[in-house]
């Protein structure tokens, strides 16, 4: 590969709409090594491409805008696809803890607060 040479990760359009909801987040439990770490990885994948974008931006030839353009509509789909899989997080975790809430009668705030705090666990 010689210096100066653009790799472009492409996604086709839709190419995440592919997998449903329990594709993708079903498997590992909510918050496990492994997705996590997957998260991590997508957000450091943004992270680099958004980086790389902005210090392209000198180069006018076709081919690097050709590629920039490219890499800018997979940083875009990668970027709605970590948020829905951040948005699909939070809502298990605000329904873990509403059956956690349930299932120890936590009825108010104080009740919650002090089980969480609870050393005995």
């Amino acid at each position: 590969m010689c210096a100066g040479t653009v790799i472009v990760a492409s996604f086709a359009p839709g190419f995440f709409n592919q997998f449903t909801q329990g594709d993708v987040m079903d498997g590992p439990e909510p918050g496990s090594p492994t997705q996590e770490r997957l998260l991590d990885d997508l957000r450091q994948v943004i992270e680099n491409a958004q980086e790389l974008l902005k210090n392209t931006g000198q180069y006018h030839g076709a081919l690097y805008q050709t590629a920039r353009n490219k890499l800018a509509e997979a940083l875009a789909s990668a970027t709605e696809e970590l948020a829905r899989f951040e948005d699909v997080q939070i809502d298990r975790m605000i329904e873990l803890t509403a059956v956690a809430n349930r299932l120890h009668r936590d009825l108010t705030g104080e009740a919650r607060l002090l089980r969480a705090f609870r050393r005995d666990l």
